[in-house]
């Protein structure tokens, strides 16, 4: 089994400082979720490659996509996300180039508009282009794009000894396949494809001559997606975009609706519901809050547990969902790899290659202290809330499991503690678990075991 280095699975170590010739972005980085999809893109809507990407299923699919007008990168006038984050949309505009015919053309004359959004495992984009000036033009528009297939833990910094299998890109009229054979047996997919054919595509590139008569537009669409489909077209975008955007409101509607004689209260209320409908996935026992984006973007137990106790006066259908989560996913056995014991509730579940092929633990795992006592609650928290005792009674055997390994954890000493069973697991389990959150007062590591004065009763 490899060897991981905790510093680099510390969400607090920036990854810059990992990596020191990584680009430094002047601009903020935007993000878009759906189900198990998410993208993070600079300002521009450019992927670059750092930590940045398209990611499916803790893989990033999409490494690089970049989008280029005659060769150079674009003035940015603006970005934004929609107010119910299902639209990113960035403006820009041409810097001095040259049309395909070699006329110049000045900073200013093409505007560009992209708009993305994720639905059902697809990136769909569309690119607008507006000539604004008095000239007929030829212009050569240009996305660059690569898959590495990075496991997350890769892209956070993690090294692998050994890698699947990467295949050559297979590019046909009107898309380009890009594909990896993972060593635990599943083949990673990104088809690109777009609604016109360009007129020169490669294995990372595509270059479009499209004509823009003055003061008119040109619009292309793109996808990607684990398999070609359809071509993309204006009504695939508008028919996702829709889709998606009634998905979110649904999400966002479901609980309580508060609203006052404040305007700025009213904007924050909805800001707030917006970004938790963001974060939270439609799973077959409910829904579930995920931690966050980029590095989170999954079930935690702690995270979900607490997310769901404060949104649990405006909506307690979040915390049913959460706990019959947890519920199902319960520690069954013991298991010093897993830092599992019968009764104990689940801190993280991943289901990238290097979690399936057990590089790391974290394909489910149980090292979080406070995450078993969290649930039982969060359990008491509901009831009290909603009344909904036929569901508390469906929990009884669970909720029974983790207060018997509570009582068992701190039986020792009279505090519950944590110890990692193996030097794979996280070393500190409370909520801040780098590496080095608890040390002693000069500075010295502590051994454990470890009792956090928030987790006693």
């Amino acid at each position: 089994m490899m060897e991981l280095d905790e510093r680099k699975l510390d969400p607090a170590v920036a990854l810059s400082s990992l990596d020191e010739t990584a680009p430094r972005e002047p601009h903020r980085l935007f993000a878009l979720k759906q189900g198990d999809c998410f993208a993070v893109a600079d300002a521009y809507g450019d992927i670059r490659g750092s930590g940045d990407g398209f990611f499916r299923d803790d893989t990033r699919v999409l490494s690089e996509f970049r989008l280029t007008i005659g060769g150079r990168q674009m003035s940015l006038l603006g970005a934004s996300l929609s107010q119910d984050n299902v639209l990113f949309t960035s403006n820009l505009t041409n810097l001095p180039i040259q049309s395909a015919a070699g006329r110049d053309i000045p900073q200013g004359a093409i505007h560009i508009e992209r708009v993305r959004l994720i639905w059902q495992d697809r990136l769909f984009e569309r690119i607008t282009l507006s000539n604004y000036s008095r000239e007929h033009s030829t212009i050569t528009v240009s996305l660059h794009f690569a898959a590495d297939f990075r496991d997350m833990f890769e892209v956070r910094g993690s090294t692998r000894v050994k890698r699947g299998t990467t295949h050559v890109a297979k590019t046909e009229k009107e898309s380009v396949m890009l594909g990896y054979d993972g060593l635990d047996g599943l083949p990673r997919l990104s088809a690109i494809s777009f609604s016109q054919a360009p007129d020169k595509l490669s294995d990372n590139r595509a270059d479009f001559l499209i004509a823009v008569t003055k003061r008119s537009q040109k619009v292309l669409y793109v996808e990607v997606g684990p398999e070609v489909s359809e071509a993309p077209s204006r009504d695939r975008f508008r028919a996702a975009a829709a889709r998606a955007r009634f998905g979110m409101r649904a999400k966002r509607r479901h609980g309580a609706t508060v609203h006052s004689s404040g305007r700025v209260f009213n904007d924050w209320v909805e800001r707030a519901r917006a970004d938790v409908a963001l974060l939270t996935t439609e799973l077959p026992t409910g829904p579930y809050p995920y931690a966050g984006i980029p590095w989170f973007s999954t079930a935690f137990g702690r995270d979900g547990v607490i997310s769901s106790l404060q949104m649990l006066w405006l909506n307690p259908g979040l915390a049913r969902g959460v706990l019959a989560f947890l519920a199902e996913h319960q520690a069954t056995e013991t298991s010093p790899f897993s830092d599992s014991q019968p009764g104990k509730i689940m801190h993280e579940t991943r289901k990238g290659e290097m979690a399936a092929l057990r590089e790391l633990p974290f394909g489910r795992y149980y090292g979080g202290v406070d995450t078993t006592p969290l649930y039982i609650h969060l359990a008491s928290a509901y009831a009290d809330r909603t009344g909904d005792m036929a569901f508390i009674d469906k929990l009884w055997p669970s909720l029974k499991a983790a207060a018997e390994w509570t009582e068992e954890a701190s039986r020792a000493t009279g505090f519950v503690t944590y110890q990692r069973a193996a030097e794979s697991g996280l070393a500190n389990q409370g909520w801040k678990d780098s590496f080095d959150s608890v040390f002693h007062a000069d500075g010295r590591i502590p051994k454990g075991p470890i009792a956090l004065v928030e987790v006693q009763g």
